[in-house]
């Protein structure tokens, strides 16, 4: 298969699955068993996708990002200037234990066998939250406290198991500490630009990496059709949890997860 076509297919699976409750690392993780490219092009590659998934996050809510916009008051400004620092306070658990034991986390664990068991088990749980949800006292984003979003952060550090999803668990972590679905979602958003950001330039400062004319252009493909198809993605997510629940990603992950465990146990 050509390489820019493996960067199409793996740019639409990144920006499909990387702010959805289903885990974009456990897919491509799966999905490199059958498309990848050499290693370690294959990481650089990887890497380089979520950078336009995070860009597409930007743009999409560049408006509560922004605390320099046009037309703000100045409590407006000092909201926005607030959630940046609650996502700040909720990075430090990711940060370290990534740090500490990112690599050994990748060796032992980056395989189809973890990703099935901990998309079972994260469907699972989220169906049961879903039954237990009362729509949550934390209604806004303004509302979210410093300790709740340390809390969200460190619950945030079960997504270092490929399967779980970064998005699943912020969004559960937020969810059983009193926010609501909107909020949840919202502020797993917010959080991902510095979690995303920052892991993805410490593996790109690892690698090391020198590309050719074909590489270059390959890791360009792959970034804007990540960026443009997770664009789409949040827009209509967030669209979608204002009526309904996250029953269907629950369901998605047990089906998948049981699927992923049958094959590989009996081929």
């Amino acid at each position: 298969m050509h390489q820019f076509i493996k960067a199409v297919i793996l740019g639409v699976v990144e920006g499909l699955t990387e702010f959805l409750p289903i885990s974009s690392t456990g897919h491509l993780i799966l999905i490199n068993q059958w498309i990848a490219f050499d290693s370690p092009f294959t990481n650089m590659f990887n890497i380089v996708i979520q950078l336009g998934a995070i860009l597409s996050v930007i743009v999409y809510f560049r408006s509560k990002l922004n605390p320099w916009g046009d037309n703000l008051t100045k409590t407006e400004r000092q909201n926005i200037i607030n959630l940046w620092k609650k996502t700040v306070v909720a990075i430090i658990p990711a940060g370290i234990l990534g740090g500490l034991f990112g690599d050994v986390i990748e060796e032992y664990l980056f395989n189809p066998l973890v990703v099935s068991m901990a998309l079972l088990f994260g469907g699972i749980f989220l169906l049961y939250l879903e039954s237990r949800n009362n729509g949550g006292r934390i209604r806004t984003l303004e509302a979210l406290s410093y300790s709740t979003a340390f809390m969200i952060g460190i619950i945030q550090c079960l997504a270092m198991i490929p399967g779980t999803s970064r998005s699943a668990a912020t969004i559960i972590g937020a969810m059983l500490l009193g926010a609501s679905r909107t909020v949840a979602a919202e502020f797993s958003f917010f959080l991902a630009i510095p979690t995303m950001l920052g892991a993805s330039v410490y593996a790109l400062m690892k690698s090391g990496a020198e590309l050719t004319s074909v590489e270059l252009m390959t890791l360009a493909i792959g970034f804007i059709v990540s960026f443009l198809v997770a664009w789409v993605v949040i827009a209509g997510f967030m669209n979608f949890i204002r009526k309904h629940s996250f029953k269907p990603f629950a369901y998605y992950r047990m089906a998948l997860g049981g699927f992923i465990l049958a094959y590989f146990l009996i081929r």
